[in-house]
């Protein structure tokens, strides 16, 4: 009996020693013990029978039992039981029931222990991957400690307490040397699971991770008094934190600079030297984009926004600062702000503009057969176009100064004239392109856009109902730092992501598609990219 009591005492003090060393719930190592036990004991009463084993989790004590369902007439003697059989061990069972038949407790034979070892272990593995996981998919964007537990081909692997996660080369600052035993900080930016158990995968280069250190060294910030509205880094080398105060009392760069630089130098210490720029961030974005490029002046800014692009100009002997080396400031400034900045200096954007006058002025020239300096004067006068003259109110064109009304009737004619025989030239290509006439139908689509589509493999309303708006307008990505441009078939047209989407629910509702006014289904654009 005290040999049965030492066994009973002893599997429970097992229990115990694993949960706490792998940091999981006891009942699920008692779970595990008891699937264990049930898997040997079907090595020795057959594979087929269904045994249950149940170990009290005060006492320790150790319960066998064979399970047989209750049935008229029985074919596996293995797991079934006649109704006769059942009511010898319950006089209340019905066809059905399932009946727990006692076993004997046995001796585990060496093959059946280690099988039940290799249970029990799976068992807990897979019970410490579900907590591991379990505490860390909540805890992505945290910043943690950790030591540094092995570095394999550059990867560093740093031991969590409760965990492990994994620091990638490329997610290291360039030129940083950790070794065993070190301990470091990071950034969670994500929790996966995987085959070989949950990994947590750690960053020191992410722009979050300058953002999380800010509102450790900022109290401001933690408070939610100074707030951070973007990150831009260069890391290792330099980056920009654009910041808002909303509380006018609060001067939110001086609050991340701290006292003599106290804070913005605790961060730039766990970053390796990184140069930061705290700037202001302003709701008006020709505003913070003028600050984004601190230290650079700006003279003027032009801002496309449909496009998000932005053309600024600066002092001709600011350039090389604005541009920063590598075109690193102009970069980062591009990434706090979301648009796409293009730098010139003044003489550069003055020779633009002489260049534009002297086009628009031949274009009117050769289009409305006038001399130059009819040109000069309706190129000064702002007009940008032909159509414009075309369209525009005669007492506007009569009201130039040297016009009188004749004259202004005799330019529409001419501008009339003029976009009737383009018109006749765009035709002609369309249908040279082998674009359909059923094309031109679609609402918003021009005669100068069917070229443009035919040039672009979009020839029939059903290709046109089937593009993405990406293939339209172009995109963007950014590949090993730099932004690539690629083009659509609409590229040098004023043609917003808006417009476009628009263009293309007209095309499904002509190709009939869709009934009008339907909205498209989540995922349209995409699959028609993929078509």
């Amino acid at each position: 009996m005290v040999a049965v009591s030492a066994n009973r005492l002893e599997l429970l003090q097992i229990a115990d020693a694993v949960a706490r060393e792998k940091s999981i719930d006891r009942s699920i190592v008692i779970a595990a013990m008891e699937d264990a036990i049930a898997k040997a004991a079907r090595s020795r009463y057959g594979q087929e029978t269904d045994i249950h084993a149940d170990i009290n989790a005060k006492t320790g004590e150790l319960r066998l039992a064979r399970h047989l369902l209750v049935v008229d007439e029985v074919e596996n003697t293995a797991t079934e039981i006649t109704l006769d059989g059942a009511r010898r061990h319950n006089p209340a069972a019905q066809v059905g029931d399932t009946i727990a038949d006692t076993l004997p407790p046995f001796d585990f034979g060496r093959i059946a222990a280690q099988s039940a070892k290799q249970v029990i272990v799976q068992k807990v593995r897979e019970a410490e991957r579900d907590r591991q996981y379990d505490e860390y998919k909540d805890r992505i964007g945290d910043v943690l400690n950790g030591l540094v537990k092995r570095v394999e081909y550059g990867n560093v692997v740093v031991d969590l307490g409760r965990g492990e996660g994994i620091l990638r080369r490329d997610e290291l600052l360039p030129r940083e040397t950790v070794k065993t035993g070190d301990r470091i900080r990071a950034y969670i930016y994500d929790v996966r699971r995987e085959p070989r158990g949950p990994q947590i995968f750690l960053s020191r280069t992410h722009p979050q991770f300058m953002a999380k250190l800010f509102a450790q060294e900022v109290p401001e910030i933690y408070d939610g008094i100074v707030e951070i509205k973007a990150v831009a880094r260069d890391p290792g080398s330099r980056a920009k934190i654009a910041v808002i105060s909303r509380d006018q009392s609060v001067d939110p760069v001086g609050a991340c600079v701290g006292m003599r630089g106290s804070r913005v130098q605790a961060v730039v210490n766990e970053l390796q030297g990184e140069k930061i720029d705290i700037i202001p961030w302003n709701p008006d974005i020709a505003t913070f984009i003028v600050n984004a490029l601190a230290p650079a002046e700006v003279v003027k800014v032009v801002l496309d926004e449909d496009r998000e692009r932005i053309e600024v100009v600066v002092p001709d002997a600011q350039l090389s600062l604005a541009i920063g080396r590598r075109g690193q400031n102009v970069r980062l400034a591009t990434q706090l702000t979301g648009w796409d900045i293009d730098i010139m200096t003044e003489q550069e954007e003055s020779e633009r503009r002489q260049k534009e006058f002297a086009e628009r002025t031949k274009m009117f020239a050769e289009a409305l057969d006038l001399d130059e300096m009819m040109g000069q004067l309706l190129t000064s006068e702002g007009f940008t176009s032909v159509e414009e003259i075309a369209y525009v109110p005669i007492n506007e064109l009569a009201s130039i100064e040297g016009f009188d009304e004749d004259t202004a009737t005799e330019l529409q004619s001419r501008a009339l004239k003029h976009l009737a025989e383009v018109e006749e030239a765009l035709d002609a290509r369309r249908k040279e392109l082998g674009v359909e006439d059923e094309l031109k139908s679609v609402p918003g689509v021009t005669s100068k856009m069917l070229v443009a589509f035919g040039e672009n493999d979009i020839r029939s309303v059903e290709d046109l109902a089937g593009c993405a708006t990406d293939d339209l307008t172009g995109w963007t990505e950014r590949k090993d730092g730099e932004t690539i441009r690629h083009a659509g078939a609409l590229d040098g047209f004023e043609f917003s992501r808006e417009d476009a989407e628009a263009l293309i629910m007209q095309a499904r509702v002509t190709a009939g598609w869709i009934e009008a006014d339907e909205p498209a289904a989540d995922g349209d654009d995409a699959a028609a990219g993929e078509a």
